[in-house]
């Protein structure tokens, strides 16, 4: 499995949300960049990204610390947040972004989904982040009544490369990962799916490791900043 140390920006700088909630933002680097080359440092071989304003306003706004973060970090870094066409799509892949993240337009408009699938195989993520099994849109502002597995089962023919399942109640409460339903998800669907949300001690991701799904990884983001994780003993832990 793989350990995606997240960082997420607000303002133009790494942050953590509590719940989900813009208000409740905590400050942890003011250089996403330098943060970043941390985690490569310690030998992170992937990074997960989110344009936090870029969620709400439906178009990248933190493109200038995104794009730091591919200059300076050569390993393959994933990306969500305000991106909903495909312009912005082929803009960022071709600035060095290994997988784009789609998340509000895979509810809105699925075929642009199917669309950059096709375009860009291997490259194009979904994320689906639920509250209480069904998902939310535009920065988790909006709830639908679409179940997350319905949402996944939807584009087992796509192509796409991977879910990404955030059960939103758990983002940053460092309660621990909702197990059950990542599992229950990833074993509904063949698309490899990474688990987001809560994880905060190594006991969540060997919890994740032995679930009984085939997780592709796990993306853990606060208990990395405030020290709850090691860094180091949680890569070894994930690649045993």
């Amino acid at each position: 499995m793989i350990l995606y140390p997240a960082i997420d920006l607000k303002d133009g700088q790494a942050v953590r949300l509590f719940k989900g909630e813009m208000a409740q933002a905590t400050v942890f680097n003011d250089d996403p960049a330098a943060q970043a080359e941390d985690f490569v440092r310690a030998g992170c071989e992937w990074l997960h990204l989110v344009d936090l304003n870029g969620a709400f306003a439906g178009t990248p706004v933190n493109a200038t610390p995104v794009e730091a973060i591919l200059e300076r970090c050569k390993v393959p870094a994933q990306l969500g947040g305000g991106i909903r066409d495909m312009a912005t799509i082929e803009r960022w892949l071709s600035r060095g972004l290994a997988r784009v993240i789609l998340g509000t337009v895979a509810v809105e408009n699925p075929a642009l989904v199917r669309e950059a699938a096709r375009a860009f195989p291997g490259q194009v993520a979904v994320g689906i982040d639920a509250r209480k099994g069904r998902v939310a849109t535009k920065g988790w502002a909006e709830e639908t009544d679409v179940l997350a597995t319905d949402l996944a089962k939807s584009f087992e023919d796509a192509g796409v490369a991977a879910i990404i399942y955030t059960d939103i109640n758990r983002d940053g409460a460092m309660q621990g990962p909702n197990v059950a339903e990542t599992a229950a998800l990833a074993n509904a669907v063949s698309i490899p799916v990474i688990a987001s949300g809560g994880v905060s001690s190594i006991a969540d991701l060997e919890a994740l490791k032995s679930c009984g799904a085939p997780l592709n990884g796990a993306i853990s983001g606060r208990a990395l900043y405030d020290g709850a994780i090691d860094l180091a003993e949680a890569l070894a832990v994930m690649r045993a």
